[in-house]
Parts: structure tokens; C-alpha cells; sequence
């Protein structure tokens, strides 16, 4: 058995996910070294970082590539039939996302120094390789790139209102699923064969490259990395069998090629930028033969964007950080005294290096602005001393601050809800959003008002909706007539969930004067996107932050505070609230996971199966979440699966889109697809959609399963899942319990030492960088 990731994925991820500052150690592919036909799931990726963007966005599968499989991926997924009168969520999500990278591709159009594609590199950008190696060498940068001087900060009090992204408003009539045209995807396929890759590549490199695929494909057969689950070696043999003699390692295509999906993997293990030292080193074990002139290329064509970050002593606040979006703006080489300060040069993809450039000049226009005056100071402290212990500290922070941190454990769900019943009685426009239904569904039952999925909020309470539904419209308080969100208070629950783009589009929707709080537990595992949003904030101490006083209760919360701070203590379960089930393989881990859901906990504990969620570390391998719900669907619904492998009453999730995740059962299916229950409301999955975006839920990984909470849980820790142990990872699964956890447990020490030694792998960000010098600091 195996729940690390499967070789597409490991191979994609190990060159990016080596640590902060040391170049990755995957090792050198030599060209061609697996043909293109090999081409296979990058599916269980692996364990923490790069496993769970498998975990949640692969419960569609987003990536999955299979020779004998069809193509449509969980991107392409809808939430409903193809003539519906409506657009789907994740087609409006997307057209929302559109609206706001089309803002800041005017902001950066307006940028000075562009760099002209297909030239070559001159002034800053040029400069910069050649810097990092001054650096390096601790010989002082050459002056035009870090000898600027420093332009002066910006008082801010009351920031310019930029343009906000519009919501995409329903066409009237029909709209059935957007896709590149047949003769496209059969001119792709013809070359997909001629090159020996899987025809059923041909949609997903059809709709990347758009009209003139074909012609794009056989002028640079590398693009072909451009496709999910495609890797360096497939494209390599891809390129010989179509360029034969031309061929070469040495190919500028190839080498443009590779640091572009490099990018992209790091992408995928949260990364929104490279340091070049370490981009460089994997460029060269990925057999590119001059690193420095890919990445050159890579910049001069316009595929990726080069930063320079100062950076300060350990403690200190960094200043402001050098380059702007096109890396050409370069700042504070040395300090005010002219001593010179490091420094670190940064390559990353433009859509995530804009998103967090947009996403911190958000932030900073609500810690600059003066929340609009919603109540009398002497009605806020009221509202504040009528609250108990920490929330009335998080109601005071409120009152006078745009932006403001709330941590703590599931208990502390309780103040975030003090808050918005006391905004609400103050007459303000109070909601709040959580990334995904479960978390909605969760807080809305504890704040006693129904969510904007289950019934009309009305005026009389607050509501609770997702934040991909407030920021499409399809739920919420809509937009004013500016395009903001018609609302004063936003409340963001489970926001280590959030990445850099659900952040920007969020930051720069919100009207001047509202306030924000972004609440949730530090300890769990970080966003499926790139980026670590909450923990960046928590770290540059740019707002009031708010540390809940309210312990999770019994000894579920004393287990799980433990594991919090790296401690894996016994806890007294005297009503066995905690049962370990030891178990010496995959095999006996797949029986007992049966045996408890089926029959010990409905037995022994009165939770029935239906309210028992299963957690495992992967997808694949013999104890994976396949193994598992094929297993628990045998017992606990068996049939012949007549549609896709599905049948009515099958426990489900279904991913509409990438890193989203749906829990839901099946009702029926018809000749319009499967029809589901998701989160209250149907949802029909076109038959071509299904294989690509509908799982067995009965099993889940830890980040498909955040945001959620049930009344029992079994944690299924088979002997080769060590590698994908961490403390994060341990504490979201153990604390996905409400009532009863059991942990079928085959790691032996490997458990207690992840927890005391195993913290969440890093991720290169910049937002402290692009946020701290925008603001003052709050200590």
C-alpha cells in the first residue's frame, strides 16, 4: 500500500519541495527517458503540501491524465445540466476571476519598464541573474539594480478606491458548457498520435492553447507541458518524435518549457514565487544544460516575472521590498546609511505574483481606512461588555480597525458569532463567509440563522454563505453600484483555507469603510492554492490580532491542543471518546476501517454510519480513499454501479471545479447525467463530467475533509503513510471529530514523532514583503 503521491506527482513536486532555501533534489530526467504514452494520474499527490492540492481539488480529479481515459477534468466540471437557464457556479466563479485578472492587467500595463516579449532581456531584468550572483559571492550588486533609492512611504489614511471586479451577471438564454471546436480537438489529436501521446490529451491541449493548437503543438512541442499530468520526460519523447534530429536538451523551447512547469509545480505545493538560486538548481537536475539562459528566456517572453525582495535580520520587519510586478522596479539595495542590506531575487508565474501583489494592496487600504462610523463608541463598548472573555476583545478590535485576526479552536467559533449578532444589533450589514458548504453549514448552525444555501436570510440575523458564492453573486448581499459587496462587516471563517487569488478577489471587493476579520485555527493544514494568506498576516503583525481564550472541550480538544503544540499525550476517554485500533498492514487497515464504520461505532457509540466520516492520508495505494470507499460502498451500499460506477443513496464529493468540494449523496441518474444532494440543493453532473469530477466520499483526505466536522471519525494510518505525516495534517484530522475519534493506527512511532518534529513545510510567499511597508506596524 501506498499513500504517498504516485510517480507523475512525486516527479512533479520533488523539485519544488525541498525546503525554503535548498535547491530540490528530484534527480535529472534524461529527455525522453519515458515515452509520452506513459502519461498517468498525477493522484495521490503527496503528503502535506503538494499531496493536498490532490487531496481537494482531486476530488474531480483536475489533473488526472489516463491513456484510457477521458479528458474532461474537474475544471471543466459544472454544477448542473448544459442547458440550464443559468450559469453554473464554477463558470461564474471563473468569469469573476477574469473580471479581476483583467483589473490587474491594467494596473500592470501600467507599470514602468516593460519588457517586450521575444526580446532580449536589458536594464533590471537582465541584471538580475547576474546580481543574485553578486549576492552569492557577498560582492556589493551592481548599482543599477539595487541602487536605487528608496522612494519615500505614502501617508494612506484614506486610500483611493481602485475600480472593483463586476460580478458576472446570467445570460438570458441557454448556455451549455464552453469547449474548444471539434475540428481543434481533431487536428490536436492527429498530432497527439503522430507525437505517440494518449489521444485523450487532445480536449484539455485544445483548450489551453485555443484555435491554432495544432500549428502551436508542432512548432513547440513542449507546450505539451502546459497539460495536467503531463512531465518533462513525456514531453521530451512528445518533441523527438516530432522534431526528430532538432531535437535536443539544449532546445530555448524546452528550456522555457520546464521552468514554466516547475512554476507551476511549485504552484501546486504553495509556492507563489521561486528564489532563483533554487529554480536554477532544479533547472539544471531537469537536464537543462544553461539554467540561467532558460530563465532569461522564460522572463524575456513574458512567461513568468522576476522580483528582488530585501530582506532583514531574524526579528526584524522587513521594508519595503524591491520590484514591482515586472521585477524592474528595484528598491532598497542598501539602507538608509548606505549599509548594505540581502537581498533575494524571486521568479514567479504573473498570475500568482499579481494576485498577492493585488491581494496586499487590498489589505492595506482596510488597515489604513477609518471603518465607517456604524454606532455610537459608547454602543460598541456596550455591545463589548455584555460579552464574555475574548469576545469582547474581538468586538472592541472590531469597532476601531478595517482589518482584524481571530484565532483559536473549534470553540472559539462562539466569538466570531458574539461579533456578528452584536454588528447586527448595531445596525450594520453583517455577514460571513467560509470557504466551502461544510464550514457554512457548520457556523450557520451555531450562529442560529440559516445559511444563504438553506433559506432566505432576512432581515431579522446575520447570514452565513461561501465565499465563492458571496464573490459570483449567487449568494450574499450582491454588489452596490460601485461593483463592491453591499455590506459593511465581513466575517471570513476557516481562512487558512484561503489562497492568494480567493484573497485578492475577496480584499478588493469590499466597499471602503467595511471591516474585515479574517478567524480561523493556525494550526491546521494551509490552502489548497498558493500562498499561505492567514499565516503571512498573523507573522507581518500589520492588525489587532485576537488569540481566543476558549478551550476546545473534553478529551477530544485536550488531544487535539496537545498535537497543537507539538505534544502527543495520554488522554483519559472514560466515555471512549478516543480509541486506538492498532493494525499491522493495508489490509487488516481497510477491515477494521469497515468493521468500526459498519458496525463498533453505530454499536458502541450510537453514531450511525452515514454521520462517520473516514480520513486517510492519499488517494491511491491499498489503504488510499479508492481502496477505502470501494470497500465501505461493498458493505455499506452495495450495487453495480450501472452509472460511472455509481449508484443511488453512494456518499459522494463532487469538485466543480479545482480545489472545491462538495459532499453530497446520489439520487438518481437519467440520460441528462447524475443527479446529486450537494449542500442542500441538486446538482445534475452531464455523464461526460462524472468520471472527471465525482468520487465516493465515504473516505476523504484531511483537506478535502477542512471546514467540516462530524460526530465520529476513523483516522486511518497505514505503515507506509509515515511520509505523509505531519503535525498539521494530524491536527485537521484528529480534530475533524466532534463526538468520537478512532485511529486505525499502523505508523508505530512514526505518529508521536511527526507530531513533535514534522511542522508544515514551507512555502515561499511575498505578501509580508508587498504588505509591511504599506502599513504601521501593530504590535
Amino acid at each position: 500500500m501506498s499513500t504517498e503521491p504516485e510517480p507523475a506527482s512525486k516527479d512533479a513536486t520533488d523539485a519544488v519541495d525541498t525546503g525554503p532555501e535548498t535547491p530540490g533534489t528530484a534527480e535529472a530526467s534524461a529527455p525522453g527517458a519515458a515515452g509520452p504514452a506513459e502519461v498517468s494520474a498525477p493522484d495521490a499527490a503527496g503528503p502535506e503540501t503538494a499531496a493536498e492540492p490532490d487531496a481537494a481539488a482531486d476530488a474531480g480529479a483536475a489533473s488526472e491524465v489516463r491513456p484510457d481515459e477521458p479528458a474532461g477534468q474537474g475544471s471543466d466540471a459544472g454544477d448542473g445540466d448544459g442547458a440550464a437557464a443559468q450559469v453554473s457556479e464554477a463558470e461564474a466563479e471563473l468569469a469573476a476571476q477574469r473580471a479581476e485578472r483583467e483589473r490587474i492587467e491594467r494596473r500592470k500595463a501600467e507599470k514602468q519598464g516593460p519588457i517586450d516579449a521575444g526580446g532580449k532581456l536589458s536594464g533590471t531584468a537582465a541584471d538580475l541573474l547576474a546580481a543574485v550572483r553578486a549576492v552569492e559571492s557577498g560582492e556589493k550588486p551592481a548599482a543599477p539594480v539595487f541602487g536605487a533609492p528608496e522612494p519615500a512611504r505614502r501617508p494612506a489614511p484614506e486610500p483611493v478606491r481602485r475600480a472593483r471586479p463586476e460580478a458576472a451577471a446570467p445570460p438570458a438564454g441557454p448556455v451549455g458548457p464552453a469547449g474548444p471546436a471539434p475540428e481543434t480537438v481533431q487536428s490536436v489529436r492527429r498530432v497527439l498520435v503522430e507525437g505517440g501521446a494518449p489521444e485523450a490529451l487532445a480536449p484539455q491541449t485544445a483548450a489551453l492553447l485555443g484555435e491554432g493548437a495544432a500549428d502551436a503543438l508542432r512548432a513547440d512541442p513542449w507546450q505539451l507541458l502546459r497539460v495536467g499530468g503531463v512531465r518533462p520526460e513525456q514531453a521530451d519523447g512528445f518533441a523527438r518524435a516530432l522534431l526528430g534530429a532538432e531535437c535536443g536538451p539544449d532546445d530555448e523551447r524546452r528550456g522555457r518549457a520546464v521552468t514554466v512547469w516547475l512554476l507551476e509545480q511549485a504552484a501546486l505545493a504553495g509556492h507563489t514565487a521561486l528564489e532563483l538560486p533554487r529554480l536554477t538548481a532544479t533547472l539544471a537536475q531537469r537536464g537543462v544544460p544553461d539554467p540561467d539562459a532558460a530563465v532569461q528566456s522564460t522572463l524575456a517572453e513574458g512567461e513568468a516575472l522576476a522580483f528582488q525582495d530585501a530582506l532583514e535580520e531574524s526579528g526584524a520587519r522587513p521594508e519595503r521590498a524591491a520590484g514591482g510586478a515586472e521585477g524592474t522596479g528595484a528598491e532598497g539595495g542598501e539602507g538608509e546609511e548606505g549599509e548594505e542590506r540581502p537581498v533575494r531575487v524571486l521568479i514567479g508565474l504573473e498570475r500568482y505574483a499579481l494576485a498577492e501583489e493585488s491581494l496586499a494592496d487590498g489589505l492595506a487600504r482596510l488597515v489604513n481606512s477609518a471603518p465607517k462610523q456604524d454606532g455610537s463608541a459608547a454602543d460598541w463598548e456596550q455591545a463589548a461588555a455584555s460579552a464574555p472573555g475574548s469576545a469582547a476583545d474581538l468586538i472592541r478590535a472590531v469597532a476601531g480597525h478595517g482589518l482584524v485576526l481571530h484565532t483559536g479552536g473549534e470553540a472559539s467559533l462562539a466569538e466570531p458569532a458574539a461579533l456578528l449578532r452584536a454588528a447586527h444589533a448595531l445596525g450594520l450589514r453583517a455577514w460571513a463567509a467560509a470557504p466551502g458548504p461544510l464550514g457554512r453549514d457548520r457556523f450557520a448552525a451555531l450562529l442560529g440563522a440559516p445559511s444563504a444555501d438553506s433559506a432566505s436570510p432576512g432581515p431579522t440575523a446575520p447570514a452565513v454563505v461561501t465565499v465563492t458564492g458571496l464573490l459570483t453573486g449567487a449568494e450574499g448581499p450582491g454588489r452596490d453600484a460601485d461593483g463592491a459587496l453591499d455590506l459593511d462587516l465581513l466575517v471570513v471563517l476557516d481562512a487558512p483555507q484561503l489562497d492568494v487569488e480567493a484573497g485578492a478577489l475577496l480584499a478588493e471587493s469590499l466597499p471602503d469603510g467595511a471591516r474585515l476579520v479574517l478567524a480561523g485555527d493556525p494550526a491546521v493544514l494551509w490552502s489548497v492554492g498558493p500562498g499561505r494568506v492567514f499565516a503571512d498576516l498573523l507573522a507581518a503583525r500589520v492588525c489587532p490580532q485576537v488569540a481566543s481564550r476558549l478551550p476546545d472541550p473534553g478529551p477530544l480538544g485536550e488531544l487535539v491542543s496537545g498535537i497543537g503544540i507539538g505534544e502527543l499525550g495520554q488522554v483519559e476517554a472514560p466515555g471512549k471518546e478516543i480509541v486506538i485500533v492498532p493494525v499491522r498492514d493495508a489490509g487488516e487497515a481497510v477491515h477494521r476501517t469497515v468493521q468500526l464504520v459498519a458496525d463498533s461505532v453505530p454499536r458502541a457509540i450510537g453514531v450511525p454510519a452515514e454521520e462517520t466520516q473516514v480520513i486517510t492520508p492519499g488517494h491511491g495505494g491499498a489503504a488510499g480513499t479508492r481502496a477505502l470507499n470501494a470497500a465501505l460502498k461493498e458493505r455499506l451500499n452495495p450495487g453495480p454501479g450501472r452509472f460511472g460506477g455509481f449508484d443511488p443513496g453512494d456518499q459522494v464529493v463532487h469538485s466543480p471545479a479545482p480545489g472545491r468540494v462538495l459532499p453530497g449523496r446520489v439520487v438518481t441518474a437519467d440520460a441528462d447525467g447524475l443527479h446529486l444532494s450537494c449542500a442542500g440543493g441538486t446538482v445534475v453532473v452531464p455523464k461526460d463530467r462524472v468520471e472527471g469530477s465525482v468520487r465516493h466520499g465515504w473516505a476523504l483526505t484531511a483537506h478535502q475533509a477542512l471546514g467540516g466536522r462530524w460526530p465520529a471519525v476513523v483516522v486511518v494510518l497505514p505503515g507506509d503513510a509515515v511520509q505523509a505525516l505531519s503535525r498539521p495534517w494530524i491536527y485537521t484530522a484528529f480534530g475533524r471529530a466532534a463526538r468520537h475519534l478512532s485511529v486505525v493506527h499502523g505508523v508505530e512511532q512514526a505518529l508521536p514523532r511527526a507530531v513533535a518534529e514534522v511542522p508544515a513545510k514551507p512555502r515561499t510567499t511575498r505578501l509580508p514583503v508587498l504588505l509591511t511597508p504599506q502599513v504601521p506596524v501593530t504590535d
